[in-house]
């Protein structure tokens, strides 16, 4: 870890180098998501556009390299609305993105922005028909009568084509903003979470959910939390968690009740009387949270750390890693800019030994939880040429001892942010978005061994 991270690849988000100093909203990379192979990648953006990238088979030419990730298709998924009973704008922007696992040639994902979650269907074509009776080469419909004998149509060979359609579209369900979608185990329900409440789908009905948590007060004005995230079980297909606003993690069992709004487990750390601040609150806010691919650990990540939570275990964390503590200083000034309230997502690798989260200054860091090392690593063109050797990076606190190569905590840049990333489900490769940039990553130490 750390040392052996080999930038393998930098892919602007639309496959071109854009102006460093002038980035559109539109390009902001919104989420980034692996399919269960690994071998697609799909990155929404503000836009409401999907771009799904396909790893290159390895070349017989060049052995020991391994496959890189290339554009393979791209989208529109949601267009701007409005919403002329609340005059509103719903933002076309794609907030998650989930891939349904593979049961025939063709793939099919969920995407969703505030409001509407839409399945579409990825597929290949490479053949065409030709030698319709009925249909003349250009389409259209001949007459009858010009039909003097009969043939039998064949498939040609064409140039390859990826298809991408809508096969479903889930609206009208929820008043507030959809903040997770969770495919199930069982691959035919879903779940959506928006700030109040949880929706269970099946991916075939597309006018009708069934609530399955509920946490809106009667009175608004007593209201207390929000719901951050929320997953289903890797493996158990009764059972979810969700995150809240207060720091809190709930399992529930959707055997005990239809509606879950009695939770089986509740995770919470006590809180330090003595650390309390005017921005507690504020910090302990779950901004994500990722079963392990066990099934064993839920990893949460709040502003400034990642927990990771044994579920045989409710009253504190197992795990507690420091993402960026020397901001704990800085908080007023964070708070000021509206930073604080930035959602860090986090990613587990493949064997669930390491963890990984993003920070500021287009940093991410790992945590080996084994050795208990933790890295961290910069996502920039100047540190990420292909095939360069990543350099562990180290901020210096202010007041601290500097080392040659420390930064500064007074010099890092705020606007620069790791929000999203993902980890390949079975490799030690990673994807992160840094703005509107899509950076690759793999371990060097990987790339040699195949």
């Amino acid at each position: 870890m750390g040392e052996d991270t080999d930038a393998t690849l930098t892919l602007n988000h639309h496959g071109f180098l854009p102006d460093h100093n002038y980035v559109t909203e539109a390009d902001i990379i919104s989420t980034v998501e692996f399919n269960h192979t690994g071998e697609l990648l799909a990155t929404g953006d503000k836009g409401g556009r999907v771009v799904i990238f396909q790893r290159e088979p390895e070349s017989k030419s060049e052995p020991f390299s391994q496959g890189e990730y290339n554009v393979y298709s791209t989208f529109q998924s949601h267009e701007p609305e409005f919403d002329y009973l609340k005059s509103l704008e719903i933002e076309e922007k794609i907030n998650k993105i989930r891939w349904l696992p593979q049961q025939n040639a063709a793939h099919f994902l969920l995407s969703t922005n505030d409001k509407t979650i839409k399945l579409w269907k990825v597929s290949e074509r490479d053949k065409r028909p030709e030698g319709y009776n009925l249909k003349d080469e250009e389409g259209r419909i001949k007459d009858v009568s010009t039909v003097t004998s009969l043939q039998v149509p064949v498939l040609k060979p064409m140039d390859l084509m990826v298809e991408v359609s809508p096969r479903r579209v889930f609206a009208n369900a929820h008043t507030y903003h959809i903040n997770s979608i969770s495919v199930n185990s069982d691959y035919e329900t879903y779940m959506s979470a928006d700030d109040l409440r949880i929706n269970l789908w099946h991916l075939d009905i597309t006018d009708r959910s069934f609530n399955i948590v509920d946490i809106k007060p009667a009175n608004m004005e007593d209201l207390t939390e929000v719901i951050t995230a929320a997953e289903f079980h890797p493996l158990h297909c009764n059972l979810f968690v969700y995150s809240s606003s207060k720091g809190t993690l709930r399992l529930c069992d959707m055997r005990e009740a239809a509606l879950c709004d009695k939770h089986s487990k509740l995770f919470e750390e006590p809180e330090d009387p003595s650390a309390r601040s005017f921005f507690s609150e504020i910090i302990s806010s779950v901004s994500d949270v990722k079963f392990s691919h066990s099934g064993r650990y839920l990893l949460t990540r709040d502003y400034l750390t990642a927990k990771v939570w044994d579920l045989n275990m409710e009253s504190k964390p197992l795990e507690t890693y420091q993402v960026h503590d020397y901001l704990r200083s800085k908080l007023c000034s964070l708070y000021e800019n509206d930073c604080i309230f930035d959602k860090f997502e986090c990613a587990w690798n493949g064997s669930d030994s390491v963890i990984m989260t993003g920070a500021y200054n287009n940093f991410f860091r790992m945590f080996d939880r084994n050795t208990k090392r933790d890295v961290t690593l910069e996502a920039s063109r100047e540190s990420s040429k292909p095939r360069a050797v990543l350099k562990p990076r180290r901020v210096c606190a202010a007041g601290g001892k500097r080392r040659k190569d420390d930064i500064s905590v007074d010099s890092l840049d705020f606007t620069k942010k790791i929000l999203h990333t993902a980890w390949h489900p079975n490799e030690n490769i990673i994807a992160i978005a840094a703005t509107n940039n899509l950076y690759i990553f793999q371990d060097k130490l990987n790339s040699e061994m195949h």
